[in-house]
């Protein structure tokens, strides 16, 4: 039993942990039962390993039964070990997270933390293929994709799972066989838990009532990881086809989406990994020209052919003050000013984006400012009656979010003058006659 079991875990590591042999393992160590199987047989297979235990004090007498524990059993085995103590109640209130996720939560931050202090390549984790079981049940009666079916990764950033191709069974008749001890969490006995519901009742009662269910199920997650496989790579081909890279943009053909049947499914994954939910893709299909979407790190604009996704900026909230007597100012753009006296003004001396004329009147403002676009900011453009919104502007001019927020805006006592580069407004407009006025260009 020892060899097979070690030969098994060693193939599996081989061909898809991807552990370096070569450089430190930190592992995860609870005192149960898989966690030790799990130091046990990295030691045995010849990885540098260093043990972490987190202690929750979630369990009174009993956790800190597990530190004792696993410290005398790192000092038998030659092994470094770090613990830490944590407040989960604290946490829980601080972040509104439940037990589970502030548990998981502090567990993994303080895993990182370590790899880092210690120059470890990875964290090893004690799932085993009854977890993987209880994983692909869990997601289903959540409701999930295919993705959710495929159960826990053996490698997945920098947690791995070498025991993810041997069972429980195997890891209590393993550590049998090397008279090894661990210790047990009551708390896995209770039924309050879904997990637990599942292990201790629903399975059990699905492995007797059906012969060979569980490897059944092991090759159903097979199954399932190869078809996510092909599905990735499909929707990889299909958002090649609707959809381009412009500069931090991904731009998304509305009328080549909308050729295919399952449109919703596709936005979604195109979008899922800017934080977009299904419902969100959903409505993106039916609204109106104009209207936006934001995930946690991204916009979505709903444009006439296309939706326009982009990284969210943070507005700048930069204000200059600047001296029209000035001939040049160069902060935070650079600006030249002439004032022009004696000589007749005509059209053809400015372009209206990057070279505009005023009239001296401009020279009696209080305060003259350049500054970046804000929410509702209107201006009177030249050639146009009435007035129009900013944000109007720049959808005619097809800006994306990060050109509407880094654009400057020329502004005289409260009056917006000119988007600088882009259109003048017709304020302070210079009379056809007028010999004096003053010109701005941008460099």
């Amino acid at each position: 039993m020892e060899e097979r079991f070690l030969n098994k875990v060693r193939a599996f590591i081989d061909s898809d942990c991807g552990i370096d042999a070569s450089l430190p393992v930190l592992v995860a160590l609870s005192g149960g039962a898989d966690s030790v199987a799990l130091l046990r047989v990295l030691l045995e297979l010849g990885y540098d390993c260093r043990a972490a235990h987190c202690n929750f004090h979630l369990r009174g007498n009993e956790s800190n039964r597990d530190e004792r524990f696993v410290t005398e059993l790192c000092q038998r085995l030659g092994v470094k070990l770090d613990v830490k103590h944590f407040d989960v109640p604290v946490f829980m209130q601080e972040h509104g997270v439940s037990l589970e996720m502030a548990c998981r939560e502090l567990r993994y931050r303080w895993f990182e933390e370590l790899l880092a202090e210690h120059g470890c390549q990875c964290v090893a984790v004690a799932h085993h293929n009854d977890d993987n079981i209880e994983t692909f049940f869990l997601n289903a009666l959540r409701g999930t994709g295919i993705a959710g079916l495929t159960g826990m990764k053996p490698l997945n950033g920098s947690v791995v799972r070498p025991l993810l191709c041997v069972s429980r069974s195997d890891i209590l008749e393993w550590l049998d066989s090397l008279h090894q001890d661990y210790v047990t969490d009551s708390t896995n006995l209770e039924n309050d838990a879904r997990r637990n519901r599942l292990r201790n009742v629903v399975l059990p009662a699905i492995y007797s009532e059906f012969e060979g269910a569980k490897d059944t199920l092991l090759t159903t997650i097979e199954n399932m990881t190869r078809c996510n496989d092909l599905y990735s790579e499909s929707v990889g081909v299909m958002r090649n086809i609707v959809s381009d890279h412009v500069g931090d943009s991904l731009i998304i053909d509305a009328e080549i989406l909308n050729s295919f049947d399952n449109r919703e499914m596709l936005l979604y994954e195109i979008l899922k990994p800017h934080g977009f939910n299904y419902e969100q893709c959903s409505d993106m299909l039916t609204s109106a020209v104009g209207r936006h979407f934001t995930s946690v790190t991204h916009k979505a604009a709903i444009n006439r052919t296309s939706i326009e996704i982009e990284p969210l900026v943070e507005l700048k909230e930069e204000v200059y003050i600047i001296d029209l007597d000035d001939k040049i100012i160069t902060e935070p753009i650079k600006l030249e000013i002439s004032h022009v006296h004696g000589k007749k003004f005509s059209p053809e001396m400015v372009d209206g984006k990057h070279v505009v004329a005023f009239s001296n009147e401009i020279l009696q403002c209080s305060e003259v400012l350049l500054r970046h676009w804000r929410e509702g900011d209107r201006f009177r453009p030249f050639g146009m009656k009435g007035s129009k919104l900013l944000s109007d502007l720049f959808t005619d001019l097809k800006f994306s979010e990060k050109q509407k927020k880094e654009t400057w805006i020329l502004e005289a006592d409260g009056e917006i003058l000119w988007v600088i580069g882009f259109r003048s407004a017709r304020a302070f407009k210079v009379p056809s006659d007028s010999a004096n006025y003053v010109i701005i260009s941008v460099d």
